[in-house]
């Protein structure tokens, strides 16, 4: 049974993560990846005296990073897995197949996914090609569904 709203063809694969779930990690890591690098890299997220620039930068422990993180960790283990078993079909240079992908995902999960799908550069396309890959898109994200 698939988690989504959105109807695959016959020869997609069941996910466990809801496609509406994917297209939001998509979203807010689009927002991540746009951010400037710091213009001063001692400066907190929350400094009070450049509170706008605190927003278009990269900052340690940076909002947007910390939201993708805590959203990707909410996710029970076997979405945590299917994400990234999309990110790697997405990415073209791993497993061939959701089958292989799910496998490897499976066996190498640990506490430390969100991390790595956040730190994983280019992260929202590889989403994108990985759900078109599987037979999906992100063609009826609604953000305000979620």
């Amino acid at each position: 049974m698939t988690l989504s709203k959105q109807t695959p063809d016959d020869n997609a694969p069941d996910i466990r993560v809801p496609v509406d779930t994917v297209c939001f990690i998509i979203s807010k890591s689009r927002e991540f990846n746009v951010k400037a690098g710091s213009s001063d890299p001692r400066a907190h997220e929350l400094n009070d005296d450049d509170i706008d620039a605190a927003v278009l930068e990269d900052r340690p422990s940076d909002p947007v990073e910390l939201e993708l993180i805590s959203y990707i960790s909410d996710l029970n283990d076997g979405a945590q897995v299917d994400l990234v078993s999309i990110m790697w079909l997405g990415r073209g240079d791993g497993p061939d197949t959701w089958e292989e992908a799910q496998e490897i995902a499976t066996n190498e999960h640990n506490d430390h996914t969100a991390k790595y799908l956040v730190g994983t550069p280019l992260l929202p396309d590889y989403l994108e090609e990985g759900l078109a890959a599987i037979g999906r898109n992100c063609s009826s994200y609604d953000e305000t569904s979620l």
